[in-house]
């Protein structure tokens, strides 16, 4: 069934690949990006797939309105991503993020427009789960700054500060959000799921995990790690690791993410429903550096030990629901998808 979808952030890194899959799907897409600087060092393609892109912000509320014409279902791409620079950038980030998505849930409203997929994030989770040996599951505390200074940066059981194991992060985790990034993506959660129950409508959000592929941006503070550690391997630098490069994560190709939207577009239940997209194979950074490197031949990483604030520790999903509920599993293993990314083109 031919879907008319309007996509938001559709000129960017994970938005291009979203919209070519749902051309290849046979869709409708209208293409919508506003050309952050953030996302964008120029002005962004004219065209994606061969659809034109509407050069407009959500927070315009006439522009969005006039983008929703003749529109089934929106896939709402858009966001102002990654850790940023500083507390600067708050208002940026909530402006984009939440008023954005705010606007385009009113406009959809008015034209009776009830479906959207919502680009959410693994970051809503703050860290991951973990079991302690004597008490079972626990939630840590956010770490102190003291511990990481003093290189101790795994977390501790809240109730006898023993050692943790990592576990898988499912859906029903507790969502306890640790940078503005995050605290943005769970407050568009919160937002579309208001939304769903006052239409109704129906909202399926995919909290993509580490995404990596071709196309990413380079040399820039808000894109994602395996990008910015490409872009030192670019210039002949090492890339630089965090901590002690042990914190695992879960990466996932970029054209799995673009197959994931294509799958909840199709599922269109009513209400909210939230949705891991990850590829079920967990990594370390210090292990994507070390074969990113390897792969280009460039330096091996240099393991800082600096820390962020608000980074997490461990954040490895649980895709059982996805597969059960979308029908979507990743296709691309890391092993394979960070040997190609190794070589594939960045976005300047």
């Amino acid at each position: 069934m031919v879907t008319r979808v309007l996509v938001t952030g559709a000129a960017g890194f994970i938005g291009g690949h979203v919209t070519r899959a749902l051309l290849a799907a046979g869709h409708d897409v209208t293409a919508l990006d506003a050309g952050h600087p953030a996302a964008h060092r120029g002005a962004p393609p004219a065209t994606v797939g061969d659809v034109p892109v509407r050069a407009a912000d959500l927070r315009d509320a006439g522009a969005v309105r006039d983008a929703l014409t003749g529109v089934d279902a929106v896939v709402h791409q858009a966001a102002m991503v990654g850790m940023g620079v500083d507390l600067d950038d708050l208002p940026e980030y909530v402006g984009c993020n939440d008023l954005g998505t705010a606007v385009l849930l009113a406009q959809m409203a008015r034209a009776g427009v009830r479906r959207m997929v919502l680009a959410s994030s693994m970051v809503v989770y703050g860290e991951g789960g973990y079991a302690c040996a004597a008490h079972g599951p626990v939630r840590p505390e956010p770490r102190r700054t003291a511990d990481l200074e003093a290189g101790r940066f795994e977390p501790t059981c809240p109730r006898c500060a023993a050692d943790l194991t990592p576990t898988l992060v499912d859906e029903e985790a507790r969502l306890e959000p640790r940078s503005v990034y995050a605290a943005t993506k769970l407050a568009q959660e919160h937002l579309c799921a208001v939304w769903t129950a006052a239409c109704p409508g129906s909202v399926v959000a995919l909290r993509y995990h580490n995404v990596y592929g071709p196309g990413m941006p380079r040399d820039t503070p808000y894109s994602g790690v395996a990008a910015i550690f490409r872009s030192a391997l670019a210039d002949g630098r090492a890339p630089r690791v965090f901590e002690d490069g042990r914190q695992r994560r879960d990466f996932v190709h970029v054209t799995d993410v673009a197959a994931a939207n294509v799958a909840a577009l199709a599922a269109g239940r009513p209400g909210f429903r939230a949705y891991n997209v990850a590829s079920g194979s967990p990594t370390t950074i210090g292990a994507v550096a070390t074969a990113l490197a390897r792969t280009t031949g460039g330096p091996a990483p240099e393991v800082t030990g600096g820390f962020r604030a608000g980074d997490v520790r461990h954040v490895v999903a649980s895709p059982a629901r996805a597969a059960a509920e979308l029908g979507f599993r990743a296709a691309v293993d890391p092993a394979t998808g960070l040997t190609d990314f190794a070589a594939a083109p960045l976005r300047p």
